[in-house]
């Protein structure tokens, strides 16, 4: 991969990724809440609807940034001249190019949505504190809890979305 593509995939990548992850927001704090054991309304309700927005904001362009980064290296190591360069094996070069983008990624992403959801279900504690909380009773391994079953549901996903996409594509189902 040449660097200006490296850049490319890191800046736009990381841009996209911070946009969408604050936009989107205050709809995954609602989204926590209503899945709180305490019940939405005893974990914040609609108050502190931005609560854990600093531990999203600080993990979003790194966690993009490392997926795309990781998946147009990857492709481009597999298809350029690689085992999957013929077009009949392009599915795979995507589908592994993607799991191994989304590996990367969740050792950035989880950490932060661990923090991020805890402090979403604790609106009146900050993100550093919840930070310094998990952190002094769990310790690392406290921030990379559910590190396995998170990168089982990204990996199936996304390997499931690039196959799907590139049939559609490959077939032309919609030109």
């Amino acid at each position: 991969m040449e660097r200006r593509q490296f850049v490319a995939s890191l800046v736009a990548g990381g841009c996209a990724g911070m946009c969408v992850d604050l936009t989107l927001f205050p709809l995954d704090t609602i989204k926590t809440r209503l899945q709180s054991q305490q019940g939405f309304h005893k974990a914040g309700g609609f108050r502190g609807i931005y609560a854990g927005v600093p531990s999203a904001a600080v993990g979003s362009f790194p966690n993009a940034a490392a997926f795309f980064v990781t998946y147009e290296c990857t492709k481009s190591l597999l298809g350029d001249s690689g085992a999957f360069a013929a077009p009949r094996t392009a599915p795979v070069s995507h589908m592994l190019a993607a799991s191994l983008g989304e590996i990367v990624a969740c050792l950035i992403r989880v950490p932060t949505e661990v923090v991020k959801q805890r402090t979403q279900a604790s609106p009146s504690s900050t993100t550093y504190n919840m930070l310094l909380a998990t952190l002094r009773e769990e310790g690392v391994r406290g921030l990379y809890r559910g590190y396995g079953s998170t990168v089982l549901r990204e990996v199936s996903s996304v390997s499931l979305t690039a196959l799907v996409y590139l049939m559609l594509c490959f077939i032309g189902i919609f030109w």
